[in-house]
């Protein structure tokens, strides 16, 4: 949020310097991000200054140019070429001098001597929208005759400098949200350092109703969304541009001035935190304004022009016939403040902060009132507020104030009451704070001590400190004017014995599997858990009825709670292949979710719905690249089943009990299932099926395995890391050559060996496949290496013999194996 230093002024008198109220103003909780000199008029018109045309004569080579002579107090007239038709000789104008900046929005060019049509022009004479002080471009700025030549235009239009501060307020500082609210916290902050504050509150005694004669009238029907009402007609208002103070006050925080009306309310809302809207109350259909809730279905058309459809849950501001405004959120098409409108209904209310979040969030709507209506006003200044705003329109625009205020306020709100004991306010500072420090500071944030005993205090804490219900709350805010850097810190060390929790462990985990990858060329990626819908038409494997939808969801491409990590994936592969970055090792820790209507439960709200922490695996284009020592290799699927391996083996998972079993569905051309040998599925992986790639504009294999981290940190639960001794006694290798089914998989041969002997088989290995000549249809050759091994001794042939002989009639007898010649 924008603070102006001046403007802050203007309710608090103190000395400090813009960097001094920045750091005064962090320490106190409302952390100030910087500060920056600005003008009211871009550039300040530096450079820029008053001139008179001696002479103009047509210039010889165009129609529409003319070649003056321009006093600007200089030794000597400067020759500029104008192409205004306005411009006459006699004139006193603004003259922008070599060297001058002129902006453009964002953009800036500097004035510089050059010819135009072969005469020399030294200078440029302006028009209003060239030094930013209007928009007419018609033609060249003229000034009055008593103008002083020689005058630098920043004193003739007396530009001000100013000073903007960036508070970055916290969500639950609502209070802090006006320039009002941040002088209310830098006087308390004043007081604690002995520096005289005085805090001035915008007074409102010169208010009266010029007229009484009953003008518009207020009904609320829905009181729950609707805390408080008011609202006062004014009269013979002159709608028209605003003076030059209040355009200033705006442009400076960046807001664009629209017309005197408007300016004020947005003037209030900046200056006090008080949203504002203003009617044209000939446009107030019987003469009566009703507050109630929209009708399901309801078509109506905002400010912006768009047509949005309403809710029962919308709270409308309607005449007698239709809506007018979307409550604290957005103003209607035809209901705002025009320079036809004649009188004014002005508005000041506010409304439930659920409401307002819900309806702004609905339509994607934030505005300036909204985002303090959500978070929580103080209805017991509506009155103040808008006796405040309709003194000021009738400074600038005129008018009468007619018929009694409109003020509907069913339950007024009383203030906090909170008790708060002394022990409690040194035991949760730290520090033991002096007892009239304590109410010193209470009294300077406004807080009202009703009561006092020797151990504590009970004090009403105003209502627009919504965040401030609890004694935490105000021990919180004594500490933060009392300053953290004061609260010294203590020579002992305090410490608590804990234990580690799956949380811990699964954490700890995710770091050292982290750590591996990255040790292989992978690189984290960290997608949006949000994705599209469309991702999941037509697929089977995960279904789009089973997508968590959102209600309320920002576009069509963030409209639902992802199922898979695959295709956030898939996004950054395409996004690195599209920019010649196509050698892709990806990994991402993320949740999954998930909702399947068959899980329903009547006694549990949230049965349907469920949640899977995930690990995924990415890798596309070549594994060795342009590489002097090693030739070209293209990435495979059988590479990415290593890095599975290697995540399984560093997490203490038993590969013996782990199985690969064929896949078959449509994410995957060709996959395997990740399963335990108790039927728990750890994951899958695979060749990404070429239509999804498609889908996503990625051209080449694309190899994906996803993880269940969940699942892999239940199954890891009680494994246990133990160690042996190196055999002193040798490994026996033994190969066989075995002729098989083509869809028989080495991981069949594994299981089937392993079962065959658990004792003395250490290892089974894979170093050949081949398909082609000389073997059967159907058929394919695994050459398979089996290493056997006893710890206590050295295998005789005997032994070995007969325990190949079982490998050998289980794998025949189960797979229907052949021995090869």
């Amino acid at each position: 949020m924008n603070i102006s230093y001046n403007w802050l002024k203007d309710y608090l008198d103190f000395d400090l310097q813009p960097d001094e109220v920045a750091a005064a103003l962090t320490s106190i909780g409302l952390e100030t991000g910087g500060v920056e000199e600005v003008q009211t008029i871009k550039g300040g018109l530096e450079g820029l200054v008053i001139g008179e045309v001696l002479t103009c004569e047509e210039h010889p080579n165009s129609d529409h140019l003319h070649i003056t002579t321009v006093n600007v107090g200089g030794a000597e007239p400067l020759q500029i070429v104008c192409g205004a038709p306005n411009v006459a000789a006699g004139q006193k104008v603004v003259v922008a001098v070599n060297g001058t900046k002129l902006y453009d929005g964002d953009e800036c060019f500097t004035i510089k001597r050059s010819k135009i049509r072969g005469v020399e022009s030294n200078g440029m004479i302006c028009a209003e929208d060239e030094i930013g002080i209007g928009t007419d471009h018609a033609g060249i700025i003229v000034l009055p005759a008593d103008a002083v030549v020689g005058t630098p235009a920043k004193e003739y239009y007396n530009v001000k400098s100013d000073y903007v501060l960036e508070v970055d307020i916290t969500p639950n500082r609502v209070d802090a949200t006006s320039h009002f609210g941040v002088a209310r916290d830098l006087a308390a902050y004043l007081k604690q350092n002995g520096k005289p504050a005085n805090l001035k509150r915008p007074s409102v005694d010169a208010f009266k109703i010029d007229d009484e004669v009953p003008a518009i009238e207020v009904v609320v029907e829905n009181k729950e969304a609707c805390l408080r009402y008011s609202g006062i007609t004014i009269k013979n208002v002159t709608v028209k541009e605003s003076p030059e103070w209040l355009q200033n006050r705006l442009k400076v925080i960046g807001l664009r001035p629209i017309n005197n009306v408007v300016d004020i309310t947005n003037y209030i809302l900046h200056g006090v935190g008080q949203p504002l809207h203003s009617f044209d109350a000939d446009k107030i259909k019987g003469n009566k304004v009703v507050v109630r809730s929209a009708t399901e279905g309801a078509k109506f058309v905002t400010l912006d022009g768009v047509e949005r459809t309403l809710t029962d849950r919308d709270l409308m501001i309607c005449n007698v016939e239709e809506p007018m405004c979307i409550a604290g959120v957005f103003g209607g098409l035809d209901s705002g403040v025009t320079e036809q409108t004649k009188n004014v209904f002005l508005e000041s209310a506010t409304f439930h902060p659920t409401w307002i979040r819900k309806t702004a969030r609905r339509f994607g709507l934030n505005t300036d009132a909204s985002f303090r209506y959500e978070r929580g006003l103080d209805p017991n200044q509506t009155v103040e507020v808008m006796k405040r705003a309709a003194l000021l329109i009738q400074e600038v625009a005129g008018g009468t104030i007619t018929g009694a205020i409109q003020d509907i306020y069913p339950v007024p709100v009383a203030p906090y009451r909170v008790e708060l004991t002394y022990d409690k306010v040194n035991t949760l500072i730290g520090k033991v704070i002096p007892v009239e420090t304590v109410k010193s500071i209470l009294e300077s944030l406004e807080m009202k001590i009703v009561s006092e005993t020797a151990e504590g205090l009970v004090i009403d804490v105003p209502v627009y400190r919504i965040d401030v219900q609890r004694d935490v709350d105000v021990i919180e805010d004594i500490l933060r004017i009392y300053g953290y850097n004061n609260v010294e810190f203590s020579d002992n060390v305090k410490s608590n014995l804990s234990y580690q929790t799956p949380t811990d462990r699964s954490y700890k985990l995710q770091n050292l599997i982290s750590e591996q990858l990255c040790g292989c060329g992978f690189n984290e990626i960290l997608n949006n858990s949000l994705t599209r819908s469309a991702y999941y038409d037509n697929l089977s494997t995960y279904p789009v009825s089973h997508c968590v939808m959102l209600m309320n969801p920002l576009s069509a491409d963030l409209n639902c709670m992802r199922q898979t990590l695959l295709f956030g994936g898939l996004e950054s592969v395409e996004h690195n292949a599209k920019r010649k970055n196509g050698n892709i090792r990806f990994f991402e820790f993320g949740n999954c979710y998930d909702y399947n209507i068959d899980h329903k439960k009547e006694d549990e709200t949230l049965a349907e719905f469920s949640e899977d922490y995930r690990l995924g695996l990415w890798v596309s284009g070549s594994r060795v690249d342009n590489n002097w020592a090693h030739p070209n290799e293209k990435s495979s699927v059988y590479e990415l089943k290593a890095y599975v391996e290697n995540i399984l083996v560093r997490l203490g998972v038993n590969l013996q009990k782990v199985i690969f079993g064929n896949l078959a569905n449509d994410i995957y051309s060709a996959g395997l299932s990740i399963t335990t040998s108790s039927g728990r599925q750890l994951g899958t992986m695979g060749i990404v099926s070429p239509k999804i790639c498609k889908e996503l504009d990625i051209e080449t294999d694309v190899y994906y395995a996803e993880l269940s981290w969940t699942l892999l940190m239940k199954e890891i639960k009680k494994s246990k890391v133990t160690f042996s001794e190196i055999s002193k006694f040798p490994a026996v290798k033994r190969d066989l050559a075995l002729l098989l089914e083509k869809n028989v998989q080495f991981a069949e041969i594994e299981k089937i060996a392993t079962e065959s002997e658990r004792k003395l088989l250490k290892d089974v290995a894979l170093f050949d496949v081949y398909e082609g000549k000389n073997l059967p249809a159907g058929k394919k050759s695994y050459a398979v290496s089996f290493y056997l091994q006893d710890e206590g001794k050295t295998l005789n042939d005997k032994q070995i013999d007969a325990i190949m002989k079982k490998i050998q009639t289980n794998l025949e007898q189960k797979l229907g194996a052949q021995l090869r010649g």
